[in-house]
Protein backbone atom coordinates (compact mmCIF):
# COMPACT_ATOMS: atom_id res chain seq x y z
CA UNK A 1 0.00 0.00 0.00
CA UNK A 2 2.69 2.38 0.86
CA UNK A 3 4.29 1.34 -2.36
CA UNK A 4 1.15 1.85 -4.38
CA UNK A 5 0.71 5.61 -2.58
CA UNK A 6 4.46 6.70 -3.30
CA UNK A 7 4.63 5.69 -7.23
CA UNK A 8 1.02 6.81 -7.80
CA UNK A 9 -1.13 8.74 -5.55
CA UNK A 10 1.78 11.09 -4.12
CA UNK A 11 2.79 12.30 -8.44
CA UNK A 12 -1.03 13.49 -8.69
CA UNK A 13 -1.21 15.05 -5.58
CA UNK A 14 1.43 16.95 -7.26
CA UNK A 15 0.52 17.88 -9.97
CA UNK A 16 -2.80 19.03 -8.38
CA UNK A 17 -1.29 20.89 -6.26
CA UNK A 18 1.23 22.55 -8.63
CA UNK A 19 -1.46 23.34 -10.99
CA UNK A 20 -3.09 25.25 -8.18
CA UNK A 21 -0.53 27.95 -8.19
CA UNK A 22 -0.64 31.41 -9.13
CA UNK A 23 0.92 31.29 -12.54
CA UNK A 24 -1.62 29.22 -13.98
CA UNK A 25 -3.99 31.54 -13.30
CA UNK A 26 -7.83 31.04 -12.98
CA UNK A 27 -11.02 29.42 -14.31
CA UNK A 28 -13.08 32.12 -15.85
CA UNK A 29 -15.38 33.64 -12.54
CA UNK A 30 -18.30 35.40 -11.97
CA UNK A 31 -16.61 38.40 -13.71
CA UNK A 32 -16.25 36.26 -16.71
CA UNK A 33 -18.77 33.94 -17.30
CA UNK A 34 -22.02 36.21 -17.61
CA UNK A 35 -20.95 37.72 -20.69
CA UNK A 36 -19.58 34.43 -21.91
CA UNK A 37 -22.34 32.37 -21.29
CA UNK A 38 -23.84 35.04 -23.63
CA UNK A 39 -21.56 34.67 -26.67
CA UNK A 40 -22.72 32.51 -29.68
CA UNK A 41 -19.34 30.75 -29.66
CA UNK A 42 -19.39 29.29 -26.36
CA UNK A 43 -21.30 26.01 -26.98
CA UNK A 44 -20.76 23.16 -24.46
CA UNK A 45 -19.07 24.33 -22.09
CA UNK A 46 -16.09 25.58 -24.58
CA UNK A 47 -15.50 28.23 -27.25
CA UNK A 48 -15.14 26.90 -30.99
CA UNK A 49 -13.63 27.91 -34.11
CA UNK A 50 -15.93 29.11 -36.56
CA UNK A 51 -14.26 26.81 -39.17
CA UNK A 52 -13.30 22.83 -38.09
CA UNK A 53 -9.98 22.97 -36.66
CA UNK A 54 -8.83 19.65 -34.52
CA UNK A 55 -6.11 20.20 -32.84
CA UNK A 56 -4.63 17.50 -34.95
CA UNK A 57 -4.01 17.38 -38.57
CA UNK A 58 -5.60 13.58 -39.81
CA UNK A 59 -3.96 10.69 -38.90
CA UNK A 60 -0.95 12.55 -36.74
CA UNK A 61 -1.64 11.12 -33.17
CA UNK A 62 0.89 11.46 -29.73
CA UNK A 63 3.46 9.52 -30.89
CA UNK A 64 3.86 10.56 -34.39
CA UNK A 65 4.17 14.32 -33.08
CA UNK A 66 6.78 13.67 -30.08
CA UNK A 67 8.98 11.61 -32.33
CA UNK A 68 8.96 13.83 -35.73
CA UNK A 69 9.94 16.60 -32.86
CA UNK A 70 12.87 14.66 -30.96
CA UNK A 71 13.97 12.43 -34.05
CA UNK A 72 12.84 13.80 -37.09
CA UNK A 73 13.06 17.38 -36.58
CA UNK A 74 15.90 19.81 -37.50
CA UNK A 75 18.99 19.86 -35.65
CA UNK A 76 18.80 23.74 -35.64
CA UNK A 77 15.42 24.06 -33.48
CA UNK A 78 17.71 26.63 -31.42
CA UNK A 79 20.28 28.96 -33.16
CA UNK A 80 24.41 27.82 -32.95
CA UNK A 81 25.40 31.47 -31.82
CA UNK A 82 23.54 34.20 -29.84
CA UNK A 83 21.28 36.72 -31.42
CA UNK A 84 22.00 40.26 -32.82
CA UNK A 85 19.61 42.78 -30.69
CA UNK A 86 19.81 46.61 -30.77
CA UNK A 87 18.75 48.77 -27.92
CA UNK A 88 16.08 51.28 -27.97
CA UNK A 89 15.55 53.31 -25.37
CA UNK A 90 11.79 53.58 -24.85
CA UNK A 91 11.11 55.93 -21.47
CA UNK A 92 12.89 59.12 -23.56
CA UNK A 93 10.83 58.66 -26.52
CA UNK A 94 9.54 61.67 -28.22
CA UNK A 95 5.80 61.39 -27.98
CA UNK A 96 5.30 62.51 -31.86
CA UNK A 97 7.02 59.64 -33.60
CA UNK A 98 5.12 56.55 -34.50
CA UNK A 99 7.70 53.50 -33.90
CA UNK A 100 7.09 49.79 -33.21
CA UNK A 101 9.70 47.35 -31.58
CA UNK A 102 9.85 43.85 -31.63
CA UNK A 103 11.20 41.46 -28.60
CA UNK A 104 11.12 38.37 -30.12
CA UNK A 105 8.68 35.65 -30.27
CA UNK A 106 4.98 37.70 -30.59
CA UNK A 107 6.12 40.47 -27.83
CA UNK A 108 6.16 44.05 -29.24
CA UNK A 109 5.68 47.64 -28.21
CA UNK A 110 4.79 50.30 -30.24
CA UNK A 111 3.70 54.31 -30.47
CA UNK A 112 1.30 55.95 -32.51
CA UNK A 113 -0.42 59.32 -32.15
CA UNK A 114 1.23 59.49 -29.07
CA UNK A 115 -0.34 56.68 -27.26
CA UNK A 116 1.84 53.81 -26.13
CA UNK A 117 0.73 49.80 -26.25
CA UNK A 118 2.00 46.26 -26.24
CA UNK A 119 0.92 43.04 -27.38
CA UNK A 120 1.64 39.71 -25.64
CA UNK A 121 4.74 40.55 -23.31
CA UNK A 122 7.23 37.71 -22.99
CA UNK A 123 9.83 38.76 -21.05
CA UNK A 124 10.79 35.80 -18.31
CA UNK A 125 13.40 33.71 -19.97
CA UNK A 126 11.00 30.90 -20.84
CA UNK A 127 7.71 29.91 -22.16
CA UNK A 128 6.65 27.23 -19.78
CA UNK A 129 5.67 26.33 -16.58
CA UNK A 130 8.64 24.56 -15.43
CA UNK A 131 11.73 26.90 -15.78
CA UNK A 132 13.48 24.41 -17.19
CA UNK A 133 11.52 24.29 -20.52
CA UNK A 134 11.08 26.33 -23.42
CA UNK A 135 13.82 28.52 -23.26
CA UNK A 136 14.40 31.29 -25.09
CA UNK A 137 17.38 31.66 -26.94
CA UNK A 138 20.69 33.37 -26.28
CA UNK A 139 20.91 36.91 -26.91
CA UNK A 140 16.90 37.35 -27.34
CA UNK A 141 16.15 38.74 -23.33
CA UNK A 142 17.15 42.45 -24.04
CA UNK A 143 12.92 43.03 -22.57
CA UNK A 144 13.13 44.29 -18.88
CA UNK A 145 9.80 45.43 -17.03
CA UNK A 146 12.11 48.82 -15.91
CA UNK A 147 12.45 49.88 -19.53
CA UNK A 148 8.93 50.36 -20.24
CA UNK A 149 7.05 53.84 -19.81
CA UNK A 150 4.07 53.95 -19.06
CA UNK A 151 1.57 52.19 -21.39
CA UNK A 152 -1.65 53.13 -22.55
CA UNK A 153 -3.13 49.67 -23.60
CA UNK A 154 -1.88 45.88 -23.44
CA UNK A 155 -3.24 43.39 -25.69
CA UNK A 156 -3.58 39.78 -24.69
CA UNK A 157 -4.26 37.66 -27.25
CA UNK A 158 -4.92 34.40 -25.72
CA UNK A 159 -3.64 32.73 -22.55
CA UNK A 160 -0.70 30.17 -23.82
CA UNK A 161 2.36 30.22 -21.58
CA UNK A 162 4.37 32.00 -24.61
CA UNK A 163 1.42 34.90 -24.59
CA UNK A 164 0.59 34.81 -21.13
CA UNK A 165 3.86 35.48 -18.86
CA UNK A 166 2.53 36.04 -14.93
CA UNK A 167 5.93 36.87 -14.13
CA UNK A 168 6.00 40.09 -16.85
CA UNK A 169 2.90 41.36 -16.38
CA UNK A 170 3.13 41.15 -12.28
CA UNK A 171 6.43 43.61 -13.12
CA UNK A 172 4.40 45.59 -15.67
CA UNK A 173 1.20 45.82 -13.11
CA UNK A 174 1.78 49.70 -12.38
CA UNK A 175 2.88 50.97 -15.78
CA UNK A 176 -0.41 49.50 -17.38
CA UNK A 177 -3.45 50.97 -18.55
CA UNK A 178 -6.02 49.48 -19.97
CA UNK A 179 -6.05 45.61 -20.87
CA UNK A 180 -7.73 44.04 -23.91
CA UNK A 181 -8.44 40.93 -24.34
CA UNK A 182 -10.79 37.93 -25.15
CA UNK A 183 -13.51 36.84 -22.91
CA UNK A 184 -12.23 34.69 -19.89
CA UNK A 185 -9.21 35.81 -19.76
CA UNK A 186 -9.49 38.46 -17.30
CA UNK A 187 -10.34 35.56 -14.43
CA UNK A 188 -6.32 34.94 -15.04
CA UNK A 189 -5.50 38.91 -14.23
CA UNK A 190 -7.85 39.78 -11.66
CA UNK A 191 -6.33 36.46 -10.03
CA UNK A 192 -2.82 38.39 -9.89
CA UNK A 193 -4.24 41.21 -8.42
CA UNK A 194 -5.05 43.36 -11.49
CA UNK A 195 -8.37 45.79 -10.90
CA UNK A 196 -11.42 44.94 -12.67
CA UNK A 197 -11.99 48.59 -14.14
CA UNK A 198 -8.68 48.00 -16.03
CA UNK A 199 -9.56 45.25 -17.95
CA UNK A 200 -12.10 44.81 -21.39
CA UNK A 201 -12.82 41.23 -22.17
CA UNK A 202 -14.05 40.98 -25.70
CA UNK A 203 -16.02 38.77 -27.95
CA UNK A 204 -15.15 38.42 -31.44
CA UNK A 205 -16.77 41.12 -33.30
CA UNK A 206 -16.92 43.22 -30.67
CA UNK A 207 -15.88 46.94 -30.72
CA UNK A 208 -14.81 49.58 -28.06
CA UNK A 209 -13.64 53.13 -28.84
CA UNK A 210 -11.57 54.87 -25.98
CA UNK A 211 -11.63 58.27 -25.11
CA UNK A 212 -9.27 59.58 -27.11
CA UNK A 213 -11.17 58.03 -30.59
CA UNK A 214 -8.98 54.64 -30.94
CA UNK A 215 -11.06 52.53 -32.05
CA UNK A 216 -10.42 48.38 -31.26
CA UNK A 217 -12.51 45.94 -32.43
CA UNK A 218 -11.55 42.10 -31.36
CA UNK A 219 -11.49 39.81 -34.18
CA UNK A 220 -11.39 36.45 -35.21
CA UNK A 221 -8.42 33.88 -34.78
CA UNK A 222 -8.46 29.93 -35.87
CA UNK A 223 -6.46 28.56 -32.51
CA UNK A 224 -7.56 27.34 -28.91
CA UNK A 225 -6.64 27.94 -25.76
CA UNK A 226 -5.80 27.07 -21.97
CA UNK A 227 -2.96 27.38 -19.34
CA UNK A 228 -3.35 23.97 -17.56
CA UNK A 229 -5.38 20.65 -18.21
CA UNK A 230 -8.61 22.40 -19.52
CA UNK A 231 -8.38 23.87 -23.20
CA UNK A 232 -10.98 26.63 -25.04
CA UNK A 233 -12.37 27.84 -21.45
CA UNK A 234 -10.90 31.42 -22.96
CA UNK A 235 -11.19 33.08 -26.22
CA UNK A 236 -8.37 33.81 -28.79
CA UNK A 237 -8.81 36.51 -30.48
CA UNK A 238 -7.08 38.55 -32.84
CA UNK A 239 -7.45 43.20 -32.66
CA UNK A 240 -7.95 45.41 -35.50
CA UNK A 241 -6.78 49.12 -34.20
CA UNK A 242 -7.76 52.07 -35.51
CA UNK A 243 -6.20 55.34 -34.65
CA UNK A 244 -6.89 58.83 -36.25
CA UNK A 245 -3.81 58.00 -38.20
CA UNK A 246 -3.62 54.48 -39.39
CA UNK A 247 -5.15 50.84 -38.68
CA UNK A 248 -3.08 47.95 -37.17
CA UNK A 249 -4.19 44.55 -37.81
CA UNK A 250 -2.72 43.08 -34.17
CA UNK A 251 -2.68 39.12 -35.30
CA UNK A 252 -2.99 36.51 -32.84
CA UNK A 253 -1.94 32.95 -32.99
CA UNK A 254 -4.04 31.61 -35.89
CA UNK A 255 -4.22 28.94 -38.52
CA UNK A 256 -5.06 29.78 -42.16
CA UNK A 257 -8.69 30.34 -42.71
CA UNK A 258 -11.61 32.33 -44.54
CA UNK A 259 -11.34 34.84 -41.68
CA UNK A 260 -8.91 37.05 -43.04
CA UNK A 261 -10.26 37.84 -46.35
CA UNK A 262 -13.51 38.23 -44.16
CA UNK A 263 -11.49 40.96 -42.10
CA UNK A 264 -9.81 42.32 -44.61
CA UNK A 265 -13.08 43.26 -46.28
CA UNK A 266 -14.65 44.73 -43.64
CA UNK A 267 -11.55 46.84 -42.02
CA UNK A 268 -8.82 46.82 -45.08
CA UNK A 269 -6.50 48.17 -46.40
CA UNK A 270 -4.56 47.81 -43.17
CA UNK A 271 -1.63 50.31 -43.28
CA UNK A 272 0.60 47.04 -40.97
CA UNK A 273 -0.29 43.50 -40.29
CA UNK A 274 1.55 41.71 -37.19
CA UNK A 275 1.39 37.84 -38.48
CA UNK A 276 2.46 34.75 -36.81
CA UNK A 277 5.46 33.19 -38.87
CA UNK A 278 6.52 30.31 -37.12
CA UNK A 279 5.83 27.27 -34.62
CA UNK A 280 4.10 25.45 -37.50
CA UNK A 281 4.07 21.60 -38.50
CA UNK A 282 2.48 18.76 -40.75
CA UNK A 283 1.21 17.67 -37.89
CA UNK A 284 -0.89 21.02 -36.69
CA UNK A 285 -2.06 22.42 -39.69
CA UNK A 286 -4.94 24.24 -38.80
CA UNK A 287 -3.58 25.71 -35.95
CA UNK A 288 -0.63 27.43 -37.17
CA UNK A 289 -0.16 28.95 -40.46
CA UNK A 290 2.63 28.07 -43.08
CA UNK A 291 4.98 30.97 -44.17
CA UNK A 292 3.13 30.88 -47.18
CA UNK A 293 0.14 30.92 -45.71
CA UNK A 294 1.32 33.84 -43.51
CA UNK A 295 1.67 35.67 -46.58
CA UNK A 296 -1.51 35.04 -48.01
CA UNK A 297 -3.07 36.00 -45.49
CA UNK A 298 -1.18 39.29 -45.42
CA UNK A 299 -2.63 39.63 -49.23
CA UNK A 300 -6.37 38.76 -48.18
CA UNK A 301 -6.03 41.51 -45.09
CA UNK A 302 -4.48 44.06 -48.13
CA UNK A 303 -2.02 44.93 -46.11
CA UNK A 304 0.56 47.51 -47.14
CA UNK A 305 3.42 45.99 -44.96
CA UNK A 306 3.49 42.93 -42.38
CA UNK A 307 5.43 42.22 -39.78
CA UNK A 308 6.11 38.50 -38.85
CA UNK A 309 6.26 37.38 -35.44
CA UNK A 310 5.92 34.08 -33.32
CA UNK A 311 9.59 33.52 -34.70
CA UNK A 312 13.51 33.88 -33.02
CA UNK A 313 12.53 33.55 -29.55
CA UNK A 314 11.22 29.78 -28.28
CA UNK A 315 11.49 26.77 -30.23
CA UNK A 316 7.68 25.08 -29.79
CA UNK A 317 7.91 22.78 -33.24
CA UNK A 318 10.53 20.83 -35.31
CA UNK A 319 11.62 23.35 -38.18
CA UNK A 320 15.30 25.09 -37.61
CA UNK A 321 15.29 28.57 -35.95
CA UNK A 322 15.57 30.53 -38.88
CA UNK A 323 13.38 29.06 -41.31
CA UNK A 324 10.49 30.71 -41.14
CA UNK A 325 11.94 34.56 -42.06
CA UNK A 326 13.60 32.63 -45.07
CA UNK A 327 10.15 30.56 -46.31
CA UNK A 328 8.47 34.12 -45.68
CA UNK A 329 10.77 36.43 -47.20
CA UNK A 330 11.04 34.07 -50.56
CA UNK A 331 7.06 33.81 -51.11
CA UNK A 332 6.54 37.73 -50.33
CA UNK A 333 9.20 38.19 -53.26
CA UNK A 334 6.80 36.01 -55.50
CA UNK A 335 3.63 38.16 -54.45
CA UNK A 336 5.37 41.46 -54.17
CA UNK A 337 4.21 41.61 -50.34
CA UNK A 338 6.63 43.90 -48.30
CA UNK A 339 7.88 42.72 -45.12
CA UNK A 340 9.58 44.22 -41.91
CA UNK A 341 12.11 42.30 -40.62
CA UNK A 342 13.96 44.38 -37.98
CA UNK A 343 16.34 42.76 -35.48
CA UNK A 344 15.30 42.43 -31.92
CA UNK A 345 15.12 45.67 -30.12
CA UNK A 346 15.17 47.71 -33.13
CA UNK A 347 13.15 50.60 -34.04
CA UNK A 348 10.50 50.30 -36.84
CA UNK A 349 9.61 53.63 -38.41
CA UNK A 350 5.98 53.60 -39.34
CA UNK A 351 5.70 56.70 -40.79
CA UNK A 352 8.40 55.99 -43.39
CA UNK A 353 10.18 52.89 -45.67
CA UNK A 354 12.91 51.38 -44.12
CA UNK A 355 15.83 49.31 -45.08
CA UNK A 356 16.27 46.26 -42.74
CA UNK A 357 19.55 43.89 -42.76
CA UNK A 358 19.48 40.12 -43.24
CA UNK A 359 20.37 39.52 -39.24
CA UNK A 360 20.19 35.91 -39.11
CA UNK A 361 22.81 34.94 -41.96
CA UNK A 362 25.66 33.30 -40.97
CA UNK A 363 23.82 31.80 -37.68
CA UNK A 364 22.78 28.20 -38.17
Amino acid sequence: MLVFLLVFVLPLVLVYFFLQTPPFGTAPDAGSLEKIRRSAHFQKGSFQNREPTPALTEGAGFFKVMGDFFFRGSRHKRPSAPLPSMKTDLISLDPRENILVWYGHSSYFFQTEGRKFLVDPVFSRNASPLSFTTKSFTGTDIAHPENFPFLDFLFLTHDHWDHLDYQTLLALKPKIGKIFTGLGTGAHLRSWGFENDRIHEMDWDETMVTDDGFQITAVTARHFSGRGLKRNGTLWVSFVLETPARKIFIGGDSGYGTHFAAIGRRFGPFDLAVLEDGQYDPNWKYIHMSPEETIQAAIDLQAKKMLPVHWARFSLSAHAWNEPILRLLKEAGLKNVKVLHPQIGEKVNLDADQAFSSWWEGIV
